[in-house]
């Protein structure tokens, strides 16, 4: 039996009065003077309101200069709000770019060295400032995760901070947080944790904890993403997905992603995609490709979307995951193809050597994929 370990967030709160405990959550971190991580349109919306009311008084700073797919230069603006601001803690309260940007500026707050020297696997040598993430939609996982992806501009790369020290000390998660999303984030961000829950269950690092939660969470997502797509008021949809999001947080943060993310990365880099529509667009033509080294896996995944495959062959099941998850994407959306988001034909090649050079990622993918596979995907997808 291989040896496995099991990592989430610190304190996990969940349900529509989660977001009432966090003065108690505050007080039980020592944190008198939180610096508040977001982004413009959620203070517009008032959903950062929603958090302001259950602060229990305290001293308190937004930084809303958060934006999709973060820059490194968006950690050090927010690094200086909290030194400048005499902070103890923070709030990451968004998306996962949100909560990414809190996760790096904790541990960045314990660090005296410089931001660069965190990225790879295990490069932060302790823990930072107390952080608590609250969550805005159900997509990214990100409260669960020891994960970070920050955009290198000059580079044009998504670069990753991996370390234990990154997972937040408590997740508020609440779908009364979610009811402002977009429908175009809602979408995205949805196939997002769809992708994390199926990438998580055909990796090769799972195990039967991860099946579980993953398998879940596939499940919900399919009965839930299209009704708080079509009905952003749904809150049973809304609470849906926001534990199936937490529930493939969970599996992915543990199992692993594969190659759905690798080949995610560059379109984001380069283009600016976002990361969530990047993966629901790619997802589809990956499982494709992965499915015959997968089929036994494919058919679970299958069954958990709803279609009866009892008269089927694994192949043939698979191929029904494939189509379940191509209308999935269609009844919610998401862009059909790369030449629709810019992307154009002539840089294919390069892409597809980035996105295999990502090893972190493609070594957990069920099928060993050269730079000339993943070119075949990416022309598939275009």
């Amino acid at each position: 039996m291989s040896l496995s370990s099991f990592k989430i967030a610190h304190k996990l709160i969940t349900g529509a009065a989660a977001i009432e405990q966090l003065a108690a959550e505050l007080t039980r971190l020592d944190v008198d003077n939180p610096l508040i991580v977001t982004d413009a349109a959620l203070v517009k919306s008032g959903t950062v309101e929603l958090a302001l009311q259950h602060l229990g008084g305290r001293d308190y700073e937004i930084f809303d200069r958060v934006m999709p797919d973060p820059e490194i230069a968006i950690v050090e603006d927010c690094m200086q709000a909290y030194r400048d601001g005499g902070h103890d803690g923070l709030i990451g309260l968004g998306g996962g770019s949100a909560i990414d940007i809190a996760k790096c500026v904790g541990v960045y707050a314990g660090y005296h060295g410089e931001l660069q020297d965190m990225f790879g696997v295990d490069q932060v040598p302790r823990k930072g400032a107390p952080m608590i993430a609250i969550p805005t939609t159900a997509g990214t996982g990100s409260e669960v995760t020891n994960v970070a992806i920050l955009s290198d501009k000059a580079a044009q790369l998504k670069k990753g901070i991996v370390s234990d020290f990154l997972l937040p000390d408590v997740a508020l998660v609440s779908p009364q947080m979610t009811l402002t999303c977009p429908r175009s984030v809602t979408a995205a961000s949805g196939v997002d944790a769809l992708v994390h829950a199926i990438e998580a269950y055909l990796s090769l690092n799972a195990s039967p904890i991860t099946d579980a939660l993953a398998i879940g969470a596939i499940k919900l997502i399919t009965r839930a993403l299209p009704k708080a797509y079509a009905n952003p008021a749904h809150l049973q949809a809304r609470e849906d997905m926001a534990t199936a999001s937490l529930m493939a947080g969970m599996a992915f943060g543990n199992a692993g992603v594969g190659a759905v993310h690798a080949l995610a990365y560059p379109l984001g880099g380069r283009f600016h995609v976002s990361h969530g529509v990047a993966n629901a667009l790619l997802l589809p033509y990956v499982m494709a490709w992965n499915k015959m080294a997968c089929v036994e896996r494919m058919r679970d995944i299958a069954e958990a979307m709803g279609i009866k495959t009892a008269h089927l062959s694994d192949l043939e099941a698979a191929d029904e995951a494939v189509e379940a998850m191509t209308a999935l994407c269609a009844a919610v959306e998401i862009p059909k193809g790369l030449s629709g988001l810019g992307v154009t034909e002539d840089v294919i090649p390069s892409m597809a050597v980035e996105a295999a050079g990502i090893e972190r990622l493609m070594r957990n993918n069920p099928r060993q994929l050269s730079a000339g596979d993943i070119e075949e995907i990416y022309r598939a997808a275009y």
